[in-house]
């Protein structure tokens, strides 16, 4: 089943499958609610309802070009009204990359449509803000995404030599089409500019309220882009309880390269 609900910039794609308790689930850049096929597969055999949404900017959803579309209140409140919509809250929550810092936030400030986070591979606000000079030098690719023009020249730069090569992405094909189409490679890119400024890593570390829900972080040993303390750090900033998961040898797309260690741990959540 598919539908699409209005949210504040237009209509959010959602693919709704299986029946049971309700798993919301929140892709990042450059994806779309395909990256969770896998991990859907599994836990609609396992009896869970999923949720997997095309998020503003990206796929079949609404694509505004105004940067100030993309401030996370904005964000936060489509995921709002996804769940309402749907009728589906509490949901456990699932978040990848943007996903994931987009699922931190919801968690923090209406705890009341989640029942419990699973956030991959990019830790709470703070944590990751914290980082030092080791996540910035992972996170080099995002002050050139900064420039409209500079980084949509540097994706494209070599046929997406930096999607294929550096970042390894398992569906880059699937992902290059997606991007070209509907102008995705900028309005995916807005992320980026609307929420982590080329200041971002020297402003003060935000302060969140205490995330309310228990809260499991999956980190993966072989991810360029984020390292494993700004995950770790993440149980600083979770009143509920925080249970960190190592996936060894798995690179960046954990719900492409790991669907069934994924799936494993949202069942354990639920």
């Amino acid at each position: 089943m598919e539908f699409v609900v209005e949210g504040g910039a237009g209509g959010l794609f959602v693919r709704d499958l299986g029946e049971g308790p309700p798993v919301l689930l929140l892709h990042g850049w450059p994806d779309t609610g395909a990256l969770y096929d896998g991990v859907v597969e599994r836990l609609v055999a396992a009896g869970r309802r999923t949720l997997a949404p095309d998020l503003r900017g990206c796929g079949r959803s609404a694509k505004p070009t105004e940067l100030e579309r993309y401030a996370m209140a904005e964000l936060v409140a489509d995921v709002v009204v996804i769940i309402e919509a749907a009728g589906a809250g509490p949901v456990t929550l699932v978040g990848h990359d943007w996903g994931a810092a987009l699922a931190w936030v919801v968690a923090t400030y209406r705890p009341d449509l989640v029942d419990s986070l699973v956030a991959v591979s990019v830790g709470h606000p703070s944590a990751f803000r914290s980082g030092g000079f080791a996540q910035l030098r992972r996170s080099w690719y995002t002050l050139l995404f900064q420039f409209e023009g500079l980084g949509e020249a540097v994706l494209r730069q070599d046929d997406y030599a930096v999607l294929r090569r550096y970042f390894v992405h398992p569906r880059a094909e699937e992902v290059i089409a997606e991007l070209e189409r509907d102008n995705q490679i900028s309005t995916h890119l807005l992320w980026y500019r609307a929420n982590l400024p080329p200041d971002a890593f020297v402003r003060p570390v935000p302060v969140l309220e205490p995330v309310a829900v228990p809260v499991t972080g999956v980190w993966s040993s072989a991810d360029l882009a984020l390292t494993e303390g700004q995950m770790r750090e993440s149980g600083r900033y979770c009143a509920r309880g925080f249970t960190y998961h190592r996936l060894e040898g798995v690179g960046h797309w954990v719900p492409l390269e790991a669907p069934d260690a994924l799936a494993a741990l949202i069942l354990a959540g639920t």
